[in-house]
């Protein structure tokens, strides 16, 4: 029998940063490989030295770094620390209120922003001037004030936040039972052949890239989600599409459209920040670098948000004009299109 030199350690003097739980479907995996597909920025040295250390948890027990992951493994990185989003700091950032009543308050959040504190990003965010403009707000299941739902750093537009516990409560359920309305526009990457049409597939974490999401068929990996699609207008390479959410997953609109091969336009995590589609000539690829620089960032914008308020009961429905990057690259690929067609 081989000598445990794993480290004891008193859990009570810990804070849990990490806690992930393996899939049904999960092969054998060491604990450092696993945890580098979750957590993002994590060198594997450094998941390494934290195991070593004692602060990698499988069920409970302090695991070395080459422990095998299993089906239903409940793995969990604790540090002598508590984590630096739950260190809250109100800050007087500028927010774009649209709406405010007593429970609710809707924000048309700007391009850059990211909605709360996270890996790499500890203050300036979103939830760091909501609790300066707001106080007490309540905590959601993963202790993040006043959100029921997000979007991404460099998505703009509308966000719902709750400002009671009631208000919290009844916006999740409407999340989760889908009764929430949320159109958004993106420009994507070629000439989508249907005018309108729906994109399915359950979405995970990439096995080959663990800051993308990737779509999977349905049952193997990932959540169930759900795209309807509308065409807007068609500018030869490159079309506006306008997108409905049945179902609110990570990077949902972002991983759905590059699956069928049409990548949203400058989305750099996901390879649209390359020409993919054109010609080869210099020129086009100098107008599509003019683009990149007028929008430096995905072409996607949550538009319209409605929902049914916690208290009154009436259904509250939002819009939010096209930011002026976005509208600024779309006058530019409708200058190319009609000089395109008059060349023709």
């Amino acid at each position: 029998m081989q000598e445990d030199n794993t480290p004891e350690i008193e859990n009570d003097d810990l804070y849990e940063h990490h806690r992930f739980v393996a899939t049904e479907g999960q092969v054998p995996l060491r604990v450092d490989k696993f945890l580098m597909n979750f957590i993002e920025n994590a060198t594997r040295n450094k998941i390494q030295q934290a195991a070593k250390a004692g602060n990698v948890l499988v069920n409970d027990i302090a695991v070395k770094p080459n422990y095998k992951v299993k089906p239903k493994d409940v793995v969990r990185v604790v540090l002598t620390y508590p984590p630096h989003e739950n260190l809250l700091v109100a800050e007087d950032i500028p927010i774009d209120i649209v709406y405010e009543d007593d429970e609710v308050i809707v924000v048309n959040k700007r391009a850059g922003m990211v909605v709360h504190p996270g890996h790499g990003n500890y203050s300036g965010t979103l939830v760091n001037g909501l609790i300066h403009h707001i106080e007490n707000l309540p905590k959601n299941s993963n202790e993040r004030p006043g959100l029921v739902h997000r979007i991404d750093k460099d998505t703009s537009g509308l966000l719902v936040v709750a400002k009671t516990e009631y208000a919290m409560a009844h916006l999740s359920k409407q999340f989760f039972d889908r009764t929430t309305e949320r159109l958004y526009y993106a420009l994507v990457w070629g000439d989508i052949e249907e005018d309108e049409g729906t994109i399915e597939g359950n979405i995970g974490r990439s096995f080959k890239n663990r800051l993308q999401m990737d779509v999977f068929p349905e049952g193997e990996h990932g959540k169930h989600a759900v795209t309807h699609f509308k065409v807007l207008e068609r500018l030869t390479y490159v079309t506006l599409v306008q997108c409905k959410l049945e179902t609110g997953r990570t990077h949902q609109i972002r991983a759905h459209f590059k699956h069928i091969g049409h990548t949203l336009f400058n989305d750099e995590r996901y390879g649209g920040n390359t020409i993919l589609k054109g010609t080869t000539f210099t020129k086009y690829k100098q107008f599509v670098d003019n683009c990149f620089k007028v929008l430096p960032r995905q072409a996607l914008h949550a538009k319209t948000l409605g929902f049914t308020h916690p208290t009154t009961g009436k259904f509250l429905k939002f819009d939010s004009e096209v930011p002026e990057d976005i509208t600024a690259c779309l006058e530019k690929w409708r200058t190319y299109s009609e000089h395109s067609k008059l060349e023709e």
